[in-house]
């Protein structure tokens, strides 16, 4: 897509230098932070695959409006050094500016509840600000080394986005409000759909059927005892027929759910062992309506069962006990959804003498979800918030401090919403796509604003806004237009970057 705009293989292979020198950076830095710290949010886990989608869009940003700019100006100057010059001059504040929010945007994650977020934003934060490096000093240099010929194509003849942007300028100046009413039409419509969002951390959901990890958990779901558990530990007098016989009642309870496979228990096996000792008839298979009966069977169990096994069900002093259910795995919102019934009916049955702890996996993925949530909501919010005073510091203009955050603000929405009304779920790994829009909506906006106070001093609106979308309207378009080769994402066996293709393509162009 960018050779086909650019029309300058050696132009294509600036940007790609710095894209692959920036992630490599970045990979690099990661691996030095864990060496240095030891901090294992520095590892490399599944949530973090999508970094080098985040970093490849921004870098290809800032060296998209590095080329296009250079090309513009050759035209116009027809002398490399001159073009450069002009280059840089009117570039390097707003990569810096796009660099710098975007970063912080990223280090917001520092105070995300997830705390590998952590070290993914620090490590983000790195690879942008090397991209920035890169940009304004690697592009222009290998620039300057290189003759370049006025009579190449990427010089002296516009492109078709260069054409599609002059289209697109007339009907913006022609129709403003039109266009301003159907984008917040757009929005709005969008908005109903986060309503409609549900979220999914169960990483076995996360691979396609036929994907030899998910056909290994669904074997495991139906063949053996289940890949999904909820513990429960009750803190009590274990030794209570009571206390047993309402164990006893919650692992019916349990095991009345068809998604739970087996319940598992001390009281198993004190029922089991009152069978065999009245001579194995089954009205036997109960819990003993005595204390002392109770009592003389987890004696007998002691002496001559499996220490490791006791041990493992009840603690030596008989003060508490696990209860373990094995089950399928379960979306979340079914996790979410039994886990909630598991306490309420806890809640009705079970008396106050017995102090009940429910975890596992399936308490994990229903805690995960609240985490997702509160992390996505701290990072869209503070990211947005510290743009805005950025952006209000380097203009002078609480203004412009607003046009910088509306189009990123709007494209979130616009998303969340898409995400919503099409069935697509939230995870850890697609909330990070708010980070991409983050990025690249800032980087749009700036670079327009930052276009349109240095055509100031021009006297009419209409010539200030004219020469902007000219300058900035081009590298934009092609930054969208290159972007779309995440649509590849589309293919991946991982469900949620499937997920990414889809919505990248949509977040360009929100």
């Amino acid at each position: 897509i960018l050779l086909l705009n650019l029309r300058s293989i050696y132009g294509v292979f600036l940007i790609m230098l710095t894209i692959i020198f920036s992630m490599l950076s970045m990979l690099g830095f990661m691996g030095w932070m864990f060496h240095i710290t030891g901090y294992k949010y520095f590892n490399f886990t599944m949530m973090n695959t999508s970094m080098p989608i985040v970093l490849l869009t921004i870098a290809n940003s800032d060296g998209v409006h590095m080329l296009s700019r250079f090309f513009k100006e050759m035209r116009r100057k027809g002398n490399v050094k001159d073009a450069i010059n002009n280059t840089l001059e009117s570039l390097s504040l707003p990569i810096f500016l796009t660099s710098f929010t975007t970063s912080i945007a990223f280090l917001t994650m520092f105070f995300s509840p997830i705390k590998h977020m952590s070290g993914y934003g620090v490590s983000m934060a790195f690879g942008i600000s090397w991209a920035w490096i890169l940009s304004v000093t690697l592009i222009p240099s290998l620039l300057l080394i290189k003759h370049w010929n006025t009579n190449f194509k990427s010089i002296n003849s516009k492109s078709i986005l260069e054409k599609l942007v002059h289209i697109i300028k007339q009907i913006i100046q022609k129709y403003p409000k039109i266009v301003l009413s159907s984008g917040l039409v757009i929005v709005f419509i969008s908005i109903i759909g986060i309503f409609y969002i549900s979220v999914e951390v169960n990483t076995n959901k996360f691979f396609k059927p036929g994907h030899p990890i998910r056909d290994s958990a669904e074997f495991v779901d139906s063949k053996l005892m289940g890949s999904m558990n909820l513990l429960v530990k009750a803190n009590a007098d274990i030794k209570s027929p009571d206390v047993l016989n309402q164990i006893d009642s919650l692992q019916s309870y349990l095991t009345s759910n068809e998604k739970v496979n087996i319940s598992i228990s001390i009281v198993d096996i004190i029922k089991q062992m009152h069978q065999s000792v009245m001579d194995d008839n089954s009205n036997y298979n109960i819990i003993p309506d005595e204390r002392e009966k109770v009592n003389n069977l987890f004696t007998m169990y002691s002496m001559t069962g499996d220490p490791d096994d006791f041990s493992s069900l009840i603690d030596y002093e008989y003060k508490s006990a696990l209860i373990t259910s094995m089950m399928q795995s379960i979306s979340t919102t079914e996790t979410v959804e039994l886990v909630s019934n598991v306490e309420e009916w806890i809640k009705t049955n079970i008396s106050e003498n017995i102090y009940l702890e429910i975890s596992g996996l399936a308490v994990f993925f229903r805690d995960f979800v609240d985490l997702v949530i509160k992390s996505s909501i701290t990072s869209i919010l503070s990211s947005i918030l510290i743009i805005f005073f950025i952006a209000w510091y380097y203009f002078r203009s609480y203004i412009m401090g607003l046009l910088a955050i509306i189009p990123l603000s709007s494209a979130i929405l616009i998303n969340f919403g898409l995400m919503g009304l099409f069935g697509i779920e939230l995870s850890h790994v697609t909330a990070l796509l708010t980070s991409i829009i983050i990025g690249v909506g800032v980087d749009f906006a700036i670079h327009y604003l930052s276009e349109l106070q240095r055509n100031n001093n021009l006297n009419e609106r209409s010539l200030v806004n004219d020469k902007t979308i000219d300058d900035v309207g081009y590298p934009i378009l092609l930054d969208v237009m290159s972007n779309m080769g995440f649509s590849a994402l589309l293919f991946s066996a991982v469900v949620p970057l499937n997920y990414m293709g889809g919505l990248m393509v949509f977040a360009m162009i929100s």
